[in-house]
């Protein structure tokens, strides 16, 4: 690294950690003003707690958008300076110059999947205590469905909620097969305590299928224990949304369910959007070099201050639907997580060729 790499690194993590400190601010600042109208009865220092969990989630979401910010500002300093110019005079590329910074992004995009997967996912949970225990006072939080499903090796749960802890359900039905698959036995409770690997079952009904009869037996009961062959805390991540979960314990989830013949298109698309997601601050930022290299130094910041929040603007409508799309089956999972940034990387191979230096 010679001192005009130096220089620009230190140019791009100034505006980098410059954009990001101001990004969060203002994100948490608008989202406590909401949070706080909400929960006016809501004390002090469980706010506190709260945000204490959130900061690291908001500043992985916004860590693609301080990127850009870095990139962009960094080329409209040289630019304003003439000091990119300069660099084009003596023969250095447009590509060159950026490098440095480029490989700061990816540095940053490696950080924000290693914090996606290994230290978000158990604040996640810790947050999600806090809001459904503390701020909203009930003790269980629903899925993204509203409705949880896990297949055992000869069993079909169905699952209502359930608590953050995976200690207590609500409207749980359990379907029991033989090794044909054949239907042996049914049962269904309203309310569920989860002691490990014994169930404690309320207020529900039990109904016996036998080749014997031409119709099944049921039974209603107030209390019934049983005993599953998995522990509960194995039950966990269904009660838990994708952000609660590791990649390895995601991808567990979707096999584990999949294999059932069950719907985890949502699960999958979740899994493929948290690697898309923490690349889309390196495909942002090489688009955004090329388009604002041509910028005049009059009002050049201010322009290019408008080109990041353009280029997020566009990125997050772009990435947000095709993330629909493949939660409705339009597209498939992975290519609805990484056809955003195909798409700006390909816009941007195109306009970087179509630069003369």
């Amino acid at each position: 690294m010679n001192r005009i790499d130096r220089y620009t690194v230190m140019q791009f993590w100034s505006f980098c950690l410059a954009g990001l400190l101001v990004v969060v601010t203002l994100f948490l600042a608008i989202d406590a003003m909401t949070l706080m109208s909400d929960f006016k009865d809501v004390a002090l220092n469980v706010f506190l707690r709260y945000y204490m969990y959130s900061v690291p989630e908001t500043m992985q979401k916004m860590l693609p958008v301080a990127s850009l910010m870095g990139c962009v500002f960094t080329l409209s300093t040289l630019q304003s300076q003439n000091e990119l110019t300069a660099l084009f005079s003596v023969g250095m590329s447009l590509w060159r110059v950026m490098l440095p910074s480029i490989l700061s992004v990816v540095v940053l995009c490696l950080l924000s999947l290693y914090v996606a997967d290994r230290i978000l996912p158990p604040l996640a949970k810790e947050k999600n205590r806090v809001y459904y225990n503390e701020m909203k006072k009930t003790m269980f939080s629903t899925t993204k469905t509203d409705k949880i499903w896990y297949k055992s090796k000869n069993a079909i749960f169905y699952i209502k909620t359930m608590n953050i802890e995976g200690t207590k359900a609500q409207g749980l039905n359990l379907y029991f097969f033989d090794e044909g698959f054949n239907l042996l036995q049914m049962m269904a409770a309203k309310e569920v305590d989860l002691q490990g690997p014994q169930w404690i079952l309320r207020d529900g009904t039990i109904t016996l299928f036998s080749k014997e009869s031409s119709f099944p037996l049921t039974n209603t009961f107030k209390s019934k224990t049983i005993v599953m062959s998995e522990d509960a805390r194995d039950l966990q991540s269904s009660g838990q949304t994708s952000e609660m979960l590791t990649q390895d314990e995601l991808k567990q989830f979707i096999d584990r369910n999949s294999g059932a013949g069950l719907n985890t298109v949502p699960y999958e698309v979740d899994y493929h959007s948290k690697f898309s997601f923490a690349f889309a601050g390196l495909v942002m930022s090489l688009l955004s070099i090329p388009v604002s290299v041509g910028r005049a130094r009059s009002g050049g910041l201010m322009v290019n201050a408008g080109l990041c929040l353009g280029l997020v603007f566009a990125y997050w409508i772009l990435y947000n639907s095709a993330l629909t799309l493949g939660n409705h089956g339009q597209l498939k999972p992975v290519f609805a997580a990484w056809s955003p940034n195909i798409g700006f990387l390909a816009i941007a191979l195109i306009l970087f060729w179509r630069v003369k230096r």
